[in-house]
């Protein structure tokens, strides 16, 4: 049975599923209530959540190399082949995961000790829309090999109205292993660039 995460609680991955390799990362979200915001309420059009999932490859000085380092879906691949991103819902429509992320550990770069998962909302400003709007969120890691669900960590029971971005959960080396953080930090970003300068 997978391990519902708390904000801030830590697991051993190698623990979990010892010999673990293959990872899959899947993200998903569902938009609060109805979906007509701002202008789009009063002139009857629909306004679509589009979230985008994101990796953030970090050195040990809590430092993103290069924009090859950040996975997202307008690159799409890690040099390495470590990370592939399975591409960008536009909606985030249907159930379960929205956006799925695809890791190698065995092939992470050594220079590369923490993988921070991020999401943030597309054009957020001007849709005038934040995480307070979206609901039953969450990330969730699955043995690639078993199709084993790890561990699942939901955001519930916050306040997270005017956060735009999120910081979800961090994959990071340790002495006995990769290990996994379930974060939960609302962020006030633009977008993906506003999210890469908090990583230098």
């Amino acid at each position: 049975m997978a391990i519902n995460l708390q904000k801030g609680q830590r697991i051993s991955l190698a623990k979990e599923a010892p010999g673990l390799s293959r990872l899959m990362c899947g993200l998903g979200w569902d938009v609060a209530g109805d979906r007509y915001w701002g202008l789009g309420r009063v002139f009857g059009n629909e306004v679509d959540f589009d979230l985008d999932a994101s990796i953030f490859c970090l050195n040990a000085e809590g430092r993103v190399p290069g924009w090859a380092d950040i996975i997202y879906y307008g690159n799409l691949r890690h040099p390495s082949g470590a990370i592939v991103h399975g591409g960008d819902n536009l909606t985030g429509e249907g159930k379960g995961d929205d956006e799925q992320i695809f890791i190698d550990l065995s092939k992470i770069p050594q220079e590369i000790v923490r993988l921070t998962i991020t999401v943030n909302i597309y054009d957020c400003r001007a849709r005038s829309q934040d995480f307070q709007q979206v609901k039953n969120a969450f990330v969730r890691l699955v043995d690639f090999q078993t199709k084993k669900e790890l561990a699942r960590y939901n955001l519930s029971g916050e306040a997270y109205s005017g956060m735009t971005g999120m910081m979800m959960a961090q994959i990071y080396r340790s002495p006995s292993g990769w290990q996994l953080e379930a974060m939960g930090k609302g962020l006030q970003v633009d977008g993906l660039d506003a999210i890469s300068r908090t990583f230098g």
